[in-house]
């Protein structure tokens, strides 16, 4: 699952980066650079745009981490509840027990 996001990020920047590299080279707007400056820009915006989405990968890696934790930490929590009102419910059951056979024994 990792992978498969991080390869995603991936190519999403460079299909922006591509697409950079294309219209830097179109040559309309580049105030008369030659079409490798264009590239060599166009490439500089794609690996920024990679490490921006490998840092943003990152992050949500780390969040979710700590959610996963915190939702086993509070698993943990509810078990230990749940444990304990069984255990109260089962003495009550206990006592009950008794008392009826007290009750009802010859």
């Amino acid at each position: 699952m990792r992978k498969a996001r991080v390869l995603r990020v991936a190519a999403v920047a460079l299909a922006i980066g591509a697409g950079g590299v294309a219209w830097a080279g179109c040559g309309g707007g580049n105030g008369g650079g030659s079409a490798q400056e264009g590239i060599e820009r166009g490439t500089e915006e794609a690996k920024k745009g990679i490490e921006k989405g490998k840092a943003e990968v990152e992050k949500g890696f780390k969040k979710a981490e700590r959610e996963a934790k915190q939702g086993v930490s509070k698993g943990k929590t509810e078990a230990r509840k749940g444990i304990e009102k069984g255990k109260k419910k089962a003495e009550r059951g206990v006592e009950e027990a008794e008392r009826y056979g007290e009750k009802y024994a010859p």
